[in-house]
């Protein structure tokens, strides 16, 4: 049975700052925004941003409209500043008291990626709260981006919201309780351009994998460069979740620099880097070398040994490679990949002969088979919301044996309901179950080279 991922939870549970219901009841709240969380993003700002308000004069709360350098905004209970009790950046920042809200009048058509501003309890009052809300149909309709902030001193704090908005968006800032609150220096920044290093498991965690140690057989460990759900029991990941695109792509040497991966928790398995000498099997990536050569660092990270699984040397260096450089091929032709490998069943048989279920002294597992899930996508923003019915999804399942070889990898080729079958995992779990059921029922039927 999949679970009922929404988009909209799924921005909920990866922003930043905590959701937290609060509105007032003459403000309606959109209960579909075009919000999601985006990763790695440094841009620049939107034109006219940031907001200083030091082009603006208002000396009472009465409610009025304000131009300042950005546009016109709307300051309810709210004045201009410029005493010496009034935290600011330069000489004036926004006043606002009692339940007072400062609202843009104005949409931002270009697109943006993340907002902040500076704000600070005015003068020696008590501290007071205050929220950012946003709308995208100019304000019709209103919802809440993160959680109730706190001003609880005087010096200038910088809020910073992590969100991707790809229509027309306007922002307001509500005072909740409290003091009185000065804001300042608003800021909003440009959607990035060209291929971004996005979250490794932004299609979801199929095996609900958690970083509680006392579950060492499904220990979720996120890295820079992928995120893996690993088995102490077996010595090795059941899956490893990656993100391909150009940004991750270099000139980085591999660097064949196999080694422990001493961030595993006290207690855990950890594989030496000889673990596998002359046991017949190759210590296969899960997530490829050649998927993380943007840098050295990201090179070096894919040769962790909880990045490995004892794989036939047929099936490593012909059949999976084969698949992995295909992979490649589709990004270079414009697309970005979210991929999901791993291996399941004991029982393998590699370059000595005869089937194998343990090496090192049965600490790590030779799996009966390798498995891979690949979504593709054209290059965009707001991934897990553009996958569709008509989205291409690639699940193979192949033997982990020296004959594997004898098929090209597209002959493996099953469906994502067939390896949930077999794994109990539920894959893509942060796409809509509509569509999930749609796709994962589809075995790929799609060119192979």
């Amino acid at each position: 049975m999949k679970k009922l991922n929404t988009f909209l939870l799924a921005f909920f549970l990866l922003t930043a700052l905590s959701y937290t219901s609060c509105q007032k009841a003459n403000l309606p709240v959109d209960t579909n925004p075009t919000v999601n969380v985006s990763n790695n993003i440094t841009n620049k700002s939107v034109t006219n941003f940031p907001e200083t308000f030091e082009a603006g004069t208002k000396t009472s709360y009465t409610t009025a409209n304000v131009t300042f350098t950005s546009g016109s905004w709307s300051l309810n209970d709210a004045l201009i500043g410029t005493s010496s009790s009034d935290r600011k950046s330069g000489t004036k920042s926004v006043r606002i008291q009692n339940v007072g809200i400062l609202s843009m009048n104005f949409d931002i058509s270009t697109g943006v990626s993340a907002i902040s501003f500076n704000y600070a309890k005015y003068s020696t009052e008590a501290n007071s709260t205050f929220e950012l809300w946003a709308s995208t149909n100019s304000g019709t309709t209103w919802i809440k981006v993160g959680s109730t902030l706190t001003a609880s001193t005087t010096t200038l704090t910088k809020a910073s919201f992590t969100a991707t908005y790809t229509t027309a968006v306007r922002f307001q800032i509500r005072k909740i309780s409290g003091g009185r609150l000065n804001i300042d220096d608003f800021d909003v920044q440009d959607i990035p351009t060209g291929p971004t290093r996005d979250d490794n498991m932004g299609m979801g965690n199929p095996s609900n994998a958690t970083t509680n140690t006392t579950l060492p057989n499904n220990y979720l460990m996120v890295k820079s460069q992928y995120a893996m759900s690993y088995n102490s029991s077996k010595g090795e990941a059941n899956w490893v979740s990656w993100h391909l695109s150009p940004a991750w792509k270099g000139a980085a040497a591999r660097c064949d620099c196999f080694a422990a991966d001493n961030a595993l928790p006290t207690g855990f398995y950890k594989a030496p880097s000889t673990s596998y000498s002359l046991t017949g099997f190759d210590r296969g990536h899960l997530c490829p070398s050649e998927d993380r050569d943007s840098t050295t660092a990201d090179n070096t990270a894919t040769f962790l040994m909880s990045n490995m699984i004892p794989q036939s040397p047929n099936l490593n260096r012909v059949t999976w490679v084969a698949l992995e450089n295909y992979c490649r091929t589709l990004m270079d032709a414009g697309n970005e990949l979210y991929i999901i490998s791993g291996g399941y069943g004991s029982g393998g048989t590699g370059s000595n002969g005869g089937v194998t279920t343990t090496i090192a002294s049965g600490s790590i597992t030779v799996p009966a088979r390798c498995w891979k899930v690949i979504v593709v996508l054209p290059t965009g923003i707001n991934d897990a919301s553009r996958v569709a019915n008509t989205t291409r999804v690639i699940a193979v399942d192949m033997p982990n044996t020296q004959t594997v070889n004898s098929l090209p990898w597209g002959s493996y080729r099953v469906s994502v309901d067939a390896l949930e079958t077999i794994l109990g995992y539920d894959f893509l779990n942060n796409v809509p179950a509509a569509i999930q059921s749609v796709i994962e029922a589809v075995v790929d039927n799609g060119p192979t080279s």
